[in-house]
């Protein structure tokens, strides 16, 4: 159900090609990341190109809430005065994450290795998401949680200033889970170790080494498939540095999808992190026959970017393997999309954690395209699309405050024949400050302050 607040928005296919060239905000995991390491540094760390949505702005406000001093310039960067591993204060009230699960994961392996007690807590959606899978591993470092049945939040934690080491193989692929799990450790005296089943965004590792803390990755043993052995020397001196946060991959995927669908449209996405951990729906897309075009590839703080020329294409539907999930499961409702305008049969495999994102993400992005004529199967953990050169649309999508669901559905807007409706877009700006802005300046023409 739509809250209170609710923004519905009415989409209609677009009338003319999209073009120009934009730089969407910053990526999300970087900069969650990155506020929380600099919170944990020793001396000042100047962050740019911050993702300023909701979820990033309650990381930033519970570091300030932990003793950092976190504070917004006047040039739009951030200054960050960290209070070192160990240090940091028992917060004077409850943590509100909002709707970030990235946040309060993350958070959940910094509380447990401190000796402070602290209660977090989130909006309707996050109390409903399960927080047992940090819960279990961490309480192997000594600390204790109380929550509510299913592991859920609110969450009160009781740190430890003296925590264990771990040495945790992940059931699941998951970098929340794996991120909670050496921020824990790096408060212990030991080595932390965790492997994982199969490769994840490794951007905690890669800013971890950023800050000056002992961190390799090395292969699994024969016998684990392809998974990643993570070790992390415990109790570094982090040491506070510049921080340059890349455009976020999973938000250039609405605008890119869209290039893609519309007729005669041609857009260039600027600074787009190209993390290879990150890739996986560039990939898929390219396999389907889209004209993507990577262009001014360089590094910027640690992390690879370029430019990214879209091109209106004609789509193909493709196997999608299930190894390919960590490294895209943010973004298997636009790809969803997509498929749905794809001649022939799209199959998702391995989709078992979009059941635990901001809603069951595989049951709405189901309901999304069955809604606006879109013939969709699950199989199993797979979704299974059969597309077609056009999508009937027509449908009111049930956004589930889901901001990437609410998103994915404007982008099958701008292509189906119908108008489509969504229940609630508020909630967007979680992730994707002035999305609405953004896409309407490559010609969306998406409506604007819609009433209730």
């Amino acid at each position: 159900m739509p809250h209170a607040l609710a923004r519905p928005l009415v989409v209609r296919q677009a009338a003319t090609p999209l073009g120009g060239k934009i730089r969407v905000p910053g990526d999300k995991s970087i900069s969650h990341r990155a506020l929380m390491f600099a919170g944990l540094a020793q001396g000042d760390t100047r962050i740019t190109g911050l993702l300023e949505g909701e979820d990033v702005l309650r990381t930033a406000s519970a570091m300030r809430a932990l003793g950092a001093v976190v504070t917004r310039q006047a040039d739009e960067s951030w200054r960050v005065s960290g209070r070192g591993i160990g240090q940091l204060a028992e917060p004077e009230d409850v943590l509100d994450m909002g709707n970030s699960g990235t946040a309060a994961r993350l958070l959940a392996g910094i509380l447990a290795s401190h000796p402070i007690v602290s209660v977090m807590t989130g909006d309707a959606s996050l109390r409903g998401r399960p927080m047992r899978r940090v819960i279990d591993p961490l309480s192997l470092t000594g600390a204790s949680f109380t929550a509510r049945a299913g592991g859920r939040l609110p969450l009160c934690i009781a740190g430890l200033g003296e925590p264990k080491p771990l040495s945790y193989r992940l059931p699941v692929a998951s970098a929340q889970v794996k991120s909670a799990i050496l921020l824990a450790g790096l408060n212990t005296s030991g080595e932390t170790v965790v492997e994982e089943p199969a490769p994840t965004r490794d951007h905690s590792e890669n800013m971890l080494r950023h800050f000056g803390a002992e961190v390799s990755v090395e292969p699994t043993q024969a016998g684990h498939g392809r998974g990643r052995v993570i070790r992390l020397t415990g109790r570094p001196t982090l040491v506070g540095r510049d921080v340059s946060v890349p455009s976020d991959p999973s938000s250039a995927a609405f605008p890119l999808v869209a290039a893609l669908l519309v007729p005669g449209s041609c857009i260039t996405l600027e600074a787009v992190g190209l993390n290879p951990l990150r890739t996986g729906l560039i990939a898929t897309l390219i396999e389907m026959g889209a004209d993507i075009q990577v262009m001014n590839q360089r590094v910027e703080g640690g992390e690879p970017v370029g430019d990214l020329v879209v091109t209106a294409s004609a789509l193909t539907g493709v196997d999608v393997p299930a190894d390919r999930a960590p490294s895209m499961i943010d973004e298997y409702p636009v790809l969803a999309v997509a498929a749905a305008f794809a001649s022939g049969t799209t199959r998702m495999r391995g989709l078992e954690e979009l059941r635990v994102k901001e809603s069951d993400r595989l049951a709405s992005t189901v309901a999304l395209l069955t809604v606006n004529g879109v013939q969709v199967t699950v199989d199993g953990d797979d979704m299974i699309v059969t597309g077609g050169r056009s999508v009937p649309g027509g449908g009111r999508v049930a956004t589930q405050m889901d901001h990437r669901l609410a998103m994915s559905a404007v982008v099958l807007g701008l292509g189906a024949e119908k108008p489509v409706t969504i229940d609630d877009t508020s909630f967007i700006e979680t992730s994707f400050p002035g999305f609405t802005t953004l896409m309407n300046r490559i010609g969306a023409c998406l409506p604007v302050d819609v009433p209730a």
